[in-house]
């Protein structure tokens, strides 16, 4: 079948397995590129198949030659039904990792359940060496609890009062978009607890203890989840909103980690990252604006990064060099410098005030947001043909 891009709302509904592995090998070579990081020799990778997570996998793998185990919930393919581009992500990893020699196998399904965990565990114990890494990178909707059953969803919703603005709703396919008001209406409680129930500290947590208990944990590793501040155009739905609420519970968690293991030499680490494309930014209101704005000034003062570069320099700079780290009051690694420097967010801000219809493509980088949102699909590059025919969905690997 030939394989085209299907955009229903904020996501794309079909992902091309060459596209997807042209990207996992882009990030690989330039990587390898950068030189060799001296850092970990095994990393466990939670939520691995994109994004963040995609990244950090592939900067241990590639940059310090680790062995690496990853666990994502995928879509396999289908007879005539591409599988989602994490499950090519992971497939295409995996090759490039067993082509360079390097150990590597990825878990598919939900890293929340006691039965991946305990699957993940019997790997680790029968093949790998002591995990000296664990970086937690999940950004589910849904979480099921594995004690209880119970079903958690997660919400972006304002706390306290309604909050109303304009974002950016995109035309993907013709790299356009236009200007758009939203309302939204104040979380409840219970909303507000289901969003930590998924996208706090909970599962981190779940998942140190139960490797340390397990004994598959060095004595000394570090383990790290990461987060997003941003600025005061975004904080009333996203900081100060339930997902503010849910990484503050993040926080805590580091803290309590760090105070369990710490005395062992192990390290626990929140990481302050940039904003970037993701399945998971491009739904949050407001967000693509100030996204599409934003990288419109970085790339200006050519100090934009896609997310592999910028974990490229969390480990070099930051997670393993010898200089002292960059962290802020709550002893977060700040890695979100170059966005939050002050000659970057005083643009951005008189950007956001004068923006409308008529200039909106001289003061946002709507084309750019629109290409960084089809790539994460596996399209839009200029070395695959997507008119070609696939014979087989499952093929990452260019014949």
């Amino acid at each position: 079948m030939i394989v085209k891009p299907r955009i229903r709302g904020f996501i794309c509904t079909t992902a091309h397995p060459l596209g997807c592995a042209s990207n996992v090998r882009e990030q690989a070579d330039m990587t390898r590129e950068l030189g060799t990081v001296e850092g970990c020799k095994t990393a466990l990778v939670v939520g691995c198949s994109g994004g963040y997570g995609l990244a950090s996998r592939i900067v241990a793998g590639f940059g310090c030659r680790a062995s690496t185990v990853g666990v994502s919930f995928e879509k396999p393919p289908e007879s005539e039904k591409p599988a989602s581009a994490g499950w090519y992500n992971n497939a295409a990893f995996d090759l490039l990792a067993n082509e360079a020699g390097m150990k590597s196998v990825t878990f598919d399904g939900d890293a929340f359940s006691h039965e991946i965990k305990r699957q993940v565990i019997d790997e680790l114990k029968a093949n790998y060496e002591p995990v000296d890494l664990l970086v937690y990178s999940l950004a589910p909707p849904i979480r099921i609890h594995p004690d209880s059953g119970e079903r958690f969803r997660s919400v972006i919703k304002p706390l306290g009062e309604p909050y109303e603005a304009h974002t950016l709703t995109l035309d993907v396919l013709n790299g356009t978009g236009r200007l758009t008001p939203v309302s939204l209406d104040p979380a409840t409680e219970e909303e507000t607890t289901s969003t930590i129930a998924v996208m706090g500290g909970d599962d981190w947590r779940r998942w140190i203890d139960q490797c340390a208990d397990e004994g598959v944990l060095s004595a000394d590793f570090k383990t790290i989840a990461f987060t997003y501040l941003g600025n005061e155009l975004t904080y009333p739905i996203y900081r100060g909103g339930t997902l503010g609420q849910a990484k503050e519970d993040l926080d805590r968690t580091c803290l309590e980690l760090n105070e369990k293991y710490g005395s062992e030499g192990a390290e626990a680490l929140i990481a302050v990252l940039k904003a970037v494309v993701t399945q998971a930014s491009t739904a949050i209101p407001v967000v693509p604006l100030y996204f599409s704005i934003l990288f419109k000034v970085m790339k200006e003062a050519n100090t934009h990064e896609d997310c592999t570069a910028h974990i490229n320099r969390l480990f070099r700079e930051q997670l393993y060099a010898t200089t002292p780290r960059r962290l802020d009051e709550k002893g977060r690694v700040r890695m979100d410098n170059f966005e939050m420097a002050e000659v970057i967010q005083e643009e951005v801000r008189q950007r956001w005030e004068n923006i409308n219809e008529d200039n909106l493509g001289d003061l946002a980088d709507v084309e750019g947001f629109a290409e960084d949102f089809l790539k994460i699909f596996g399209f839009g590059r200029d070395d695959v043909d997507y008119d070609a025919e696939l014979l087989d969905l499952t093929n990452v690997v260019r014949s």
